[in-house]
């Protein structure tokens, strides 16, 4: 099992939107990034564990936690040109953007703020501390995961 964190605005799905769909459930589309991209497609798998980060917001921080419970498959929102993440080049021969599904396991009793998790000092080297780190989906190690479970 490996463990992520996956970045969404919370006006336009939260953790909160997450936990009301059917099941539970729901793809993460959208993905633009190539490096994003290639990690989601190469190597999520199913059972993985999510963090659900909170970004672009007043508070960013993160929310609670999801699990990946069906592995890449081509985001089909590439190809709709009515679609803000339409992608002229992507075909079903070629879709180039890929999505998972992840399910919601559980809302934090609070959101981890930014802040906190940047003033941690066992999380200097997290991704997501760093200068210029802006993927929207990036790894997260075992001692990372754990550090961040313990601040809950």
């Amino acid at each position: 099992m490996a463990y992520w964190l996956m970045k969404s605005e919370p006006d336009t799905f939260s953790l909160d939107d997450l936990s009301k769909r059917p099941k539970g459930t729901e793809h993460w589309d959208g993905v633009r990034n190539y490096q994003a991209r290639n990690m989601m497609r190469d190597q999520m798998k199913v059972g993985d564990k999510v963090f659900f980060y909170h970004s672009s917001c007043p508070q960013p921080g993160i929310a609670g936690i999801a699990e990946v419970v069906r592995e890449a498959y081509p985001d089909d929102s590439a190809q709709n040109p009515e679609s803000r993440y339409f992608d002229p080049k992507a075909s079903p021969e070629n879709p180039r953007w890929f999505m998972v599904d992840v399910r919601f396991e559980r809302k934090f009793k609070r959101l981890i703020p930014l802040a906190e998790l940047k003033a941690e000092p066992a999380l200097g080297e997290m991704l997501l501390v760093q200068k210029g780190s802006r993927l929207s989906i990036m790894p997260v190690t075992p001692e990372e995961w754990r550090q961040i479970l313990s601040m809950e």
